[in-house]
């Protein structure tokens, strides 16, 4: 399952657009942390930390990456961070700090773009925009907060029809310890047998009467 969501968040990433007249077009939106933010649901804050780790790995050995790696860094941090914590909010806040002091400079560093070019962009939407933390503050981080929202908000729609396929493992597992469990403890207090091949799996309730349970005894 984590393997699976970690190939389709990879191919999400190439699914994305801009948002004219709202933000400049090199930041753009994708749903590329609705399948990480699903297997953190399903199996854990953990396994939505891998799987946005997996994605951006991917993208490097696959597509590259044209940054040193410093695009698919704090693409990874922001999605650590909404699984982690399960925040838009969070991750929105998290997007200044690391956009300001990690990726912005990499775009002026790898790309030889000048910040007064970045900061143009902008400005041609605000002209009141004039230093990049006022332009992160005002566009970058509604833009993440909404970006979190609807991967939160498609997340509650698709989860409970996928539940059963995500969380399918988990319950074999647990099925083959309460398998072994029963199979190798003495006569249960009571209740029906579920025929499994490798044994039986006993369904019991607590009795407190020594009767009922002699009564109930195979």
């Amino acid at each position: 399952i984590r393997d699976r969501l970690s190939a389709v968040a990879f191919i999400l990433m190439f699914i994305e657009f801009p948002i004219p007249m709202l933000i400049p077009s090199f930041v753009k939106m994708d749903f590329s942390d609705l399948p990480a933010l699903l297997g953190a649901f399903a199996l854990g804050p953990v396994y939505g930390v891998v799987i946005s780790f997996m994605k951006n790995l991917l993208h490097i050995v696959i597509k590259g990456t044209s940054t040193a790696c410093v695009g698919e860094l704090c693409n990874f941090m922001l999605g650590a961070v909404f699984c982690a914590i399960a925040g838009a909010a969070a991750m929105a806040v998290f997007s200044v700090p690391s956009n300001y002091f990690i990726t912005y400079p990499a775009y002026v560093t790898f790309y030889h773009m000048p910040l007064e070019a970045i900061l143009g962009m902008y400005q041609a939407i605000l002209p009141s925009a004039d230093s990049l933390i006022k332009c992160l503050v005002i566009f970058n981080m509604p833009f993440t907060l909404v970006k979190g929202l609807l991967d939160a908000a498609l997340c509650l729609l698709i989860y409970k029809p996928l539940s059963p396929i995500l969380q399918g493992r988990k319950e074999l597992v647990l099925h083959f310890f309460l398998l072994k469990s029963y199979n190798h403890s003495k006569t249960p207090r009571s209740g029906p047998a579920v025929r499994f091949p490798a044994g039986e799996l006993f369904i019991y309730r607590k009795i407190d009467s020594p009767a009922v349970d002699q009564a109930n005894a195979p």
